[in-house]
């Protein structure tokens, strides 16, 4: 299995920069045919959808960062935000594109090139599922598409349900800091589908009010939030030393979640990919703010 991104471009992802959680836009002079049947997603929430809906057999090429499903590993990789192989995509010869809706200079040679693309811009959680039902329809599989959409909108409207009588904790979401100390903390801010993710699964985010995607923290602005509960989200698997690096927060002992020992990691992709595996991730997040609501 590939590395997973460096932290910045996990970092990225969760800006709305790199992995992005999209609505389709298509390309005002690349209105193609529907039912695409040569596709390449540079994004692993898209590829991820594609191959969850039932259309993984028309790609030919994947992102460099796609991985899941394993059968992703079997095509051939043409770059991601920062680096797409253009010649590499044009000798596919696609007849559809999914793209990053920053890439304006892949989408100028795609459309000089007459090949049709799908570019997204970042939004929240409710726009996965409407991804899903577009991207399927471009694909020709739009009743698997809306089939998969609809089990993904049942199932985080069951875990809101199953948490909406309880108290809500103030929760600090943190997607990014420095190994072994609390600088650089890169917490979810009140818009994107991070915050989203949040407040479905039962918490106030403490950073609520301020629209942004991310708000890179310092110690005096944790303790003025004062979190009852602190998430710290790791996209990688558990790492023998994460322990130790959560005792960090231990020097901030005014903080309501260090006095109660509520603080917690949380592993997985589906923390940074927003595709269909984002109810496990809300699910995670559920369970562990609210473990009575589960047994």
């Amino acid at each position: 299995m590939a590395a997973l991104p460096p932290r910045s471009l996990i970092h990225r992802a969760v800006l709305g920069i790199g992995i992005l959680l999209v609505v389709a836009q298509i390309g005002a002079t690349q209105m193609a045919p529907m039912g695409a049947t040569r596709v390449i997603s540079l994004i692993p929430a898209t590829t991820e959808m594609l191959f969850a809906m039932g259309a993984g057999g028309k790609l030919v090429a994947a992102g460099s960062y796609d991985r899941y499903p394993p059968e992703v590993e079997r095509l051939p990789k043409v770059g991601a935000l920062l680096d797409p192989n253009i010649e590499r995509i044009f000798t596919l010869k696609p007849d559809l594109v999914v793209v990053y809706g920053t890439q304006t200079e892949l989408k100028n040679r795609l459309e000089r090139a007459n090949i049709p693309y799908y570019a997204y811009v970042h939004k929240g959680l409710p726009d996965i599922t409407e991804t899903i039902r577009s991207l399927g329809t471009r694909v020709g599989v739009a009743r698997q598409a809306n089939s998969l959409a609809n089990s993904i909108e049942s199932t985080v409207q069951k875990i809101r349900s199953k948490v909406a009588t309880l108290p809500r904790p103030k929760t600090l979401l943190v997607f990014g800091r420095e190994r072994g100390s609390l600088r650089n903390i890169d917490a979810s801010g009140g818009l994107g589908f991070l915050h989203d993710m949040l407040e479905a699964a039962g918490g106030a985010d403490v950073l609520s009010d301020v629209k942004r995607q991310s708000v890179t923290m310092t110690t005096e602005m944790v303790l003025a939030r004062a979190p009852d509960v602190i998430l710290e989200l790791r996209y990688g698997p558990a790492d023998p030393g994460d322990a130790e690096d959560l005792r960090q927060w231990n020097a901030l002992a005014a903080v309501p979640a260090v006095k109660s020992k509520r603080i917690y990691l949380l592993h997985g992709e589906q923390f940074v990919v927003p595709g269909p595996r984002v109810v496990l991730a809300v699910e995670q997040m559920a369970r562990t703010l609210h473990p009575e609501a589960f047994q």
